[in-house]
Formats: structure tokens, C-alpha cells, sequence
């Protein structure tokens, strides 16, 4: 019983420290937290706790702090993320309905982020080298020159001139359009450039067009620094007591191709169904040293299927945090799907909103069914000690209607 009685103590020790940012004496959490047990045996908790790295002690007559590695067990044991309120969830949804075009949803969306966990707000524009085709497009703009538009599942429409003498008659143009779109929907670009290659062998009059548009989507697939990152929320580092340790974060997000590379593998390492967390030095990068961030994928293809509603998991060290709510950090078992949810344990409907509004749950392989990688991601990055469980449902959220909006561009709804 020792054991588990000693995480409990860590549990409300960081969760005190969230919310104090100060040293946490055995006598406090004897006093807020009924662990059943006298503050003398907290205190021998507390110094074991520290021996194994999961609590420093910054002054010799203060109390414990967490360490990177109390923080990381916390995460890994949260089981329960703050809810977002009826007013909340209606205002993201009003806020980013009166959008005008993706990139706006994008800069809302990042303001939004920063508002809710008053920390800095990370969104990416979708990669074109994770966009799946939608429709492709063959348009003869002179007697040697095509004009190939694409658009794409993330939202986005690809154009690229596309120099052939002689030029196709525009029945042949019609009828590869055609075979092309077929052979092509719901792939990459790389794979929609090889899908097309293969074609020619049963295409030979049409074989300098078909090398043509494959070279084209291999163009648009590389074309991956048109990414780009919508950031708010840097004026909230300057008003933190803790300034000193913050300060570098400023020059980490000078560094956008760090922050998207780290970002985007964080996103994808939780399969797309859940939120990834990099604590500390978990980033691999020194500026973010005190920082942590929180990541989310969004974005999905047109094939849609439902997922199960979240489940409240317990832990081995039981029960739920008293930050409230349902979520699993880190993880891919409760999580980010494309509906647009933050469940506080009730029955609402799976695929539902909590208002009621239903949502698809897409899902990528390619093309034929499956899973695989959202097309951008959303964060938030903020101090260690930052309220993981309001950050965790935050970014989930928001990346649940961000995958809405871009269904909706897809549907022809978008600007």
C-alpha cells in the first residue's frame, strides 16, 4: 500500500503546484487532501518521492516541487481532463463559424487556443504532402500549356502549369481527367504520382500527359513549406512570475521549422486519437528546457466511420484527478477522432457534439480504409507547471472542430 499511497501524495503535490506555483509542505496537503494519513508519514512520502527524482526541494526549509519526471508521471496517470463548459464550447463554435476562408479559421483558431489556456497557441496549415486528391482538374490555358488544379481533403486547392506540345485534344484531356480522378481519390500526392505512372502502360497515347500530371503531384507533394504556423499568445509569457525560466521560449518560436518538426512527430506519435505531451527536456530542444508542449493532429479524408464515445480508464493509482473530466494524455486509447466532443463522463451519443450537432468521423489510408496521419496539427506551449488537464481538453477541442471546418471546406462549404 506504501507504493500507491506515495503517488497519490505526487498527484496532489502537482496538482497543488499547478494551481500555487509554490513549494508544497506536508502540513498543506495534509490539510487540503484527505490521504488519511498524519502529515509526519506525508513527510516521510514526500522524501522518498524525492529520492526517486519525482520531487526537488528548492530551499531547505520550503516545500517539494515536481520534477520533469513527477510531471511525466502525472501526465502518463491523468485520467481525467476538465470539461469544456456549454458556454465554451458554443463560443468556439461561433468563433470559428465566421470565418472567410481556411487561413482565417487557422489565425482564429490559434487566437481561440491562446484565450482558453492563456499560453502560447500553435495551429500549422494543412501539409500538402499529407493532403489526400479530392478532384483534379485538366484546364487548357494556350496551345501548349495546361493549367492541373487540385484540390485536396485539407482544404486546399494545388495549382501547376503543366508545358505539352503538341497539346491532347480536349476529348483526350476529358477522358484522362476522368481516369485520373478515379484512379487517384483519396491518395497523396506521391502515391496519386505513382498511381499514374502505372496508367501509362494501358494508355500509350496518352503517355507524355500521364508522365506530365505524375510529375505535377510530385511537385505539389514536395511542396511542403507552404506550411505554415498561425502563432498567438506570446504577450501571456511576459506577464509570468516566471519569466527568467520563459525566456528562452521566445527564441524557440523565432525557430518555426523546430517547433514544426517537433510538433507535428508529437501529433502523429498518438496515432490521431489522442494528445501528445513533451515535458521539459522531452523536446529535444533547449529553449523549451522549463516549457512543455501539448499536441493534437487534425484533419481528415472524406470516408468517415464512428468511433466509440471516450471511456473514464482508471489507473493503477485510482480514482480521478480532482481536476475533473474525461481524457487520457499521451495516449490513443481515449481520443482524438474528427467529432468535435468533450465528454464529462455522461452518455451523450457517440459522434455527437454535447449540443447535439452530429459529426462524421473520417479516417485515411490512401484510399481504401484504414487509418493513418492527421494533415496538420494544433498546440499549446506553456510552463511545466501548466494545467495539463485544462491545456489537454483545450487542444483536443480544438482540433476536433478544426477537422469539422476542413470537412467542410471539402463539402464546397468553405470560402
Amino acid at each position: 500500500m506504501a507504493q500507491p499511497r506515495r503517488m497519490v501524495v505526487l498527484r496532489a503535490i502537482v496538482e497543488d503546484y499547478i494551481r500555487s506555483q509554490e513549494p508544497i509542505g506536508s502540513a498543506a496537503l495534509t490539510k487540503k487532501h484527505d490521504l488519511g494519513v498524519s502529515s509526519a508519514t506525508i513527510r516521510n512520502d514526500m522524501a522518498s518521492l524525492e529520492e526517486e527524482g519525482y520531487l526537488i526541494q528548492p530551499h531547505t526549509s520550503s516545500g517539494r516541487i515536481p520534477t520533469e519526471k513527477g510531471y511525466r508521471y502525472f501526465v502518463d496517470r491523468l485520467s481525467t481532463v476538465v470539461p469544456l463548459s456549454d458556454a465554451q464550447r458554443k463560443g468556439i463554435a461561433a468563433f470559428l463559424s465566421g470565418s472567410v476562408s481556411l487561413q482565417d479559421t487557422l489565425q482564429r483558431a490559434a487566437r481561440l487556443l491562446s484565450h482558453i489556456t492563456g499560453q502560447v497557441a500553435v495551429v500549422a496549415s494543412p501539409s500538402p504532402a499529407k493532403a489526400k486528391v479530392l478532384r483534379v482538374q485538366i484546364v487548357p490555358v494556350s496551345s501548349t500549356l495546361l493549367l492541373i488544379v487540385v484540390i485536396t481533403d485539407a482544404g486546399n486547392v494545388a495549382q501547376h502549369t503543366l508545358a505539352l506540345s503538341p497539346q491532347p485534344t480536349d476529348i483526350t484531356l476529358a477522358d484522362v481527367g476522368s481516369v485520373v480522378n478515379g484512379a487517384c481519390l483519396g491518395l497523396t500526392f506521391a502515391q496519386a504520382a505513382e498511381r499514374v505512372r502505372s496508367l501509362k502502360s494501358s494508355r500509350r497515347e496518352s503517355v507524355a500527359l500521364l508522365e506530365g500530371l505524375a510529375q505535377v503531384f510530385e511537385a505539389m507533394g514536395d511542396n511542403e513549406r507552404s506550411s505554415e504556423l498561425y502563432m498567438a499568445g506570446a504577450s501571456h509569457l511576459a506577464h509570468r512570475r516566471d519569466i527568467a525560466d520563459m525566456a528562452p521560449l521566445f527564441d524557440a518560436l523565432e525557430e518555426q521549422i523546430v517547433l514544426m518538426k517537433l510538433m507535428s512527430a508529437l501529433s502523429e506519435d498518438t496515432d490521431a486519437y489522442g494528445v501528445g505531451v513533451a515535458i521539459g527536456s522531452e523536446t529535444h530542444t533547449p529553449e523549451l528546457l522549463h516549457a512543455s508542449v501539448v499536441t493534437s493532429g487534425y484533419g481528415n479524408s472524406p470516408a468517415s466511420r464512428t468511433e466509440p464515445a471516450e471511456s473514464d480508464a482508471g489507473h493503477e493509482d485510482g480514482g480521478g484527478s480532482a481536476l475533473g473530466g474525461t481524457a487520457h494524455a499521451n495516449t490513443a486509447q481515449n481520443g482524438m477522432a474528427g467529432e468535435p466532443r468533450i465528454t464529462d463522463g455522461s452518455d451523450t451519443e457517440p459522434g455527437k457534439m454535447d449540443d447535439g450537432d452530429s459529426v462524421a468521423m473520417p479516417f485515411l489510408d490512401g484510399g481504401s480504409g484504414g487509418s493513418s496521419g492527421p494533415v496538420a496539427f494544433v498546440g499549446s506551449i506553456g510552463p511545466t507547471h501548466m494545467d495539463y488537464a485544462a491545456t489537454i481538453a483545450a487542444v483536443r477541442a480544438v482540433a476536433r472542430y478544426l477537422t469539422r471546418a476542413i470537412s467542410s471546406y471539402d463539402d464546397g462549404d468553405g470560402n
